[in-house]
């Protein structure tokens, strides 16, 4: 069984950036795609970004694309999540989980086994 557990949240200012690191244990990051979502107060949870940890595929929402990047660090195995011109529609909770993202007939297709508790950011002045 993955465990995953988020850190790198808190305040921070409209226009700043923060990195989120997502640490996997209990299994190997190569076998699973993780995944950044996040939850505002209120709203439903959305996809955020994925990466395929085998062959490096990415994959942004539109609303952080050209914002955020994900990368990995297989030697740690952990999963960053650098998020960049943050402003308020950002503020939520943001989660860490593993499972799989591809395309598949030319959609985007995520699917999470595995979370995280989650990290919490809050974006204002």
């Amino acid at each position: 069984q993955v465990q995953l557990v988020e850190s790198g949240g808190g305040l921070v200012q409209p226009g700043g950036s923060l990195r989120l690191s997502c640490a996997a244990s209990g299994g190997t990051l190569g076998y699973y795609a993780i995944g950044w979502y996040r939850q505002a107060p209120g709203k439903e949870r959305e996809g955020v970004s994925c990466i395929d940890t085998l062959d490096g595929s990415t994959y942004y929402s539109t609303s952080v694309k050209g914002r955020f990047t994900i990368s990995t660090d297989s030697a740690n195995n952990t999963v960053y999540l650098q998020m960049n011109s943050l402003n308020a529609e950002d503020t939520a909770t943001y989660y860490c989980a593993a499972g799989y993202c591809t395309v598949i007939a030319g959609r985007e297709s995520w699917g999470m086994d595995y979370w995280g508790k989650g990290t919490l950011i809050t974006v204002s002045s």
